[in-house]
């Protein structure tokens, strides 16, 4: 691996393990209306939210009810919230985080999902400071697999291409990075350890191997 001089951070999946209970909320949804959903149909929304399959639009369809979804988004939201109550960051996450800033390495987080979600978990787990800033959706930005969140996050980074790294757990997360020229490593969540991650130039287990295999890159720069 080619040390980075900057790394592009997904959210959902990469840092915290909010997928899992997204996907859950769904799933219990889903049972409670006598419907299944498996990852694999969940599959497109991860890295890029609810714009190319809408899991709400579905269950209407395989219903043939109209939910109101305000309420059933708030419970979702509050069974969400209630499974990652005492989650922290991903295993390894805040000894890498730390190794970067040590070693010069700039920052920055890239994400399909909202600021409001983003910046909150960020922040509830003191991991902000590692941030100078951070691209999200609703900052009006296309979602993944369009590669703008990425282009934004390599501008302000103020470095080209090849001096950069994503950090991703989905495919859509892949395609962009791909789309916008950078260098990208697949992670995997719980939720993508099994769906196809090929479009990545490197494949490692966990955040930890990642921390490892910079130190490694960093020795031999020296």
């Amino acid at each position: 691996m080619k040390l980075p001089r900057g790394i592009i951070f997904d959210f959902d999946g990469v840092l915290v393990d909010t997928e899992w209970a997204i996907f859950s909320s769904w799933v219990e949804l889903y049972h409670r209306e006598g419907c299944e959903l498996t990852v694999q149909d969940y599959s497109p929304c991860l890295g890029a939210g609810y714009t190319h399959w809408d899991p709400a639009s579905h269950l209407e369809f395989l219903t043939g009810k109209r939910f109101n979804w305000e309420q059933e988004n708030e419970q979702r939201q509050t069974s969400i919230e209630k499974r990652l109550m005492h989650s922290g960051l991903m295993p390894g996450a805040l000894e890498l985080l730390e190794w970067c800033r040590s070693a010069g390495i700039r920052l920055t987080v890239a994400s399909s999902s909202s600021r409001r979600w983003v910046a909150g978990w960020l922040e509830h787990l003191n991991a902000m400071q590692f941030f100078p800033k951070i691209f999200c959706r609703t900052d009006g930005y296309a979602v993944k697999p369009n590669p703008a969140l990425f282009l934004a996050a390599q501008n302000f980074l103020a470095l080209p291409v090849e001096d950069c790294l994503v950090v991703e757990d989905s495919r859509n997360g892949l395609l962009a990075a791909n789309a916008a020229g950078i260098r990208s490593v697949a992670i995997p969540c719980r939720l993508t350890r099994n769906l196809d991650l090929s479009a990545a130039d490197l494949y490692m287990e966990s955040l930890r191997e990642l921390h490892l295999s910079l130190a490694e890159a960093q020795k031999r720069t020296r």
